[in-house]
């Protein structure tokens, strides 16, 4: 017998990252995970003692990965919390005294009602829904917000699809008498395509809201999979209306793998093809709602599998352009671009990193980073870049800091990206709904995180958990 061989320590096939708290993807508990890298993917291995052990993976780049946690900064708390602090994250939400982030956009859902129902919808919604809120209900709601926040950076009017409520231009009156510093529309655009006389009224309260408009592929089969409808020429309608009126939009895709992946290079080429878009957002799929023949195997897309496709895409933005979000930078990255007709330069890579991860919030100038100043000064040919109080690229994402446009330049030469992550049974981490920063508003008064709110409190499931 080789007595050697038989006492060779043997070596784990994966390096230890740390711990973390996951759910069970069967029963939704909550289990210890390790974090583990395995070659340059990330897994969570977890432990549940109903259902055994699971292997999961939540990064395809382990460098970024680890990067990410260079990119942490301290959270801006809420000025007021909603609920106590007695069973434990996430039983407690919200926002409970635990939680680590304000809402830096926050989620005010008008209605149930749809006009389809899509095989991927968080929601649930459908033609079948008719639920529209109060304009009571949603004062109150934006009230609360309100309370929270003082000035709220982002509010997104959703559904539902919002655009179908009753009084829709009527809330977004509302929501611009509050002090509210930008507003947004999620919506499928079908209103949009085809009432021209809903678009004109739009056009009329246009400064300080966004079109965040459903986006997701240029392919008939890809649509009718996530969607049941072919909207290709819906899409176009849409935007054409958004264009003639020069209303600011943004394309919001979900990414499905192996679907429309990709599609990702060719949606930010044909962004730019509109002078009313100012950037692309790009969501992984969320297993949560009504989420149609899907597995975890073979439809989960990461977010560095999004970051890793824009760049192979051989656009503008490098892999130094698109970096992670410092207030939950595991599940969102953000790329900013200042943008002349179709050519854009981004100017990500030139915001210090110890300015990004500032512990207070920060108002930079051209004359302090020579380098961002020279690169925008090249990129339009100016002869000043002075301040403007107005526009500043952070003033979307309060998490960055407020950099300002040279004169003469404004919101519709900014252009960015955005990969936006949301957790579910198979990437939940304790940590980071800790520090999530997209947040529902509820209209019994409560602010949850986007990723606990539609697995646990949508439906009602938190019940069978709290004790």
């Amino acid at each position: 017998m080789d007595t050697a061989a038989s006492t060779q320590r043997k070596q784990r096939p994966y390096i230890f990252l740390g711990q973390t708290t996951s759910l069970c993807e069967t029963c939704l508990a909550l289990v210890p995970a390790k974090i583990q890298q395995a070659d340059n993917q990330v897994f969570f291995e977890k432990r549940c003692r109903d259902h055994g052990v699971t292997r999961t993976l939540v990064s395809t780049d382990a460098d970024y990965y680890k990067a990410t946690r260079s990119f942490l900064k301290p959270g801006d708390r809420p000025l007021k919390i909603q609920s106590k602090t007695e069973h434990g994250c996430p039983y407690d939400c919200g926002l409970c005294a635990d939680h680590e982030q304000h809402s830096c956009l926050a989620i005010v859902e008008v209605n149930e009602h749809c006009n389809l129902t899509c095989p991927v919808c968080f929601a649930g919604s459908s033609p079948a829904h008719t639920m529209q809120r109060s304009m009571e209900e949603i004062e109150f709601m934006f009230d609360v917000l309100v309370d929270s926040e003082g000035e709220p950076d982002v509010v997104q009017l959703s559904g539902g699809e919002p655009t179908l409520h009753p009084q829709f231009l009527d809330i977004v009156r509302l929501a611009k008498s509050k002090p509210i510093r930008h507003l947004m529309i999620n919506t499928n655009g079908l209103r949009i395509a085809q009432d021209p006389e809903f678009v004109a009224g739009l056009a009329e309260l246009k400064q300080g809201i966004e079109i965040y408009l459903q986006f997701d592929s240029f392919e008939r089969d890809a649509l009718m999979e996530m969607r049941g409808a072919d909207l290709r020429r819906i899409r176009l309608d849409a935007l054409a209306a958004l264009e003639k009126h020069n209303i600011s939009t943004t394309l919001v895709s979900t990414i499905k793998k192996g679907l429309n992946d990709q599609e990702i290079g060719k949606t930010i080429d044909f962004a730019l093809d509109y002078r009313c878009i100012r950037g692309v957002t790009f969501q992984p799929i969320q297993d949560a709602g009504r989420n149609a023949d899907f597995d975890k195997n073979t439809d989960r897309v990461m977010v560095t599998d999004i970051r890793n496709q824009i760049i192979k895409a051989g656009g503008a933005f490098k892999a130094e352009d698109i970096i992670p979000l410092p207030c939950n930078p595991e599940m969102i990255s953000v790329g900013y671009g200042i943008r002349n007709g179709r050519d854009v330069a981004p100017v990500t890579s030139f915001l210090p990193h110890d300015l990004l991860v500032s512990a207070i919030p920060n108002t930079m100038n051209f004359e302090q980073y020579p380098e961002l100043r020279t690169k925008v000064e090249e990129f339009f040919s100016l002869a000043t870049t002075e301040q403007t109080a107005e526009t500043r690229l952070g003033d979307l994402l309060c998490c960055l800091p407020q950099v300002p446009i040279p004169n003469g330049l404004g919101y519709e030469n900014i252009f960015r990206i955005a990969i936006v992550s949301f957790m579910d049974a198979y990437s939940f981490c304790v940590g980071g709904v800790k520090r999530s920063c997209i947040h529902f508003v509820t209209p019994k008064g409560q602010i949850i995180p986007f990723d606990t709110y539609n697995l646990f409190y949508r439906d009602g499931t938190i019940d069978r958990f709290r004790p």
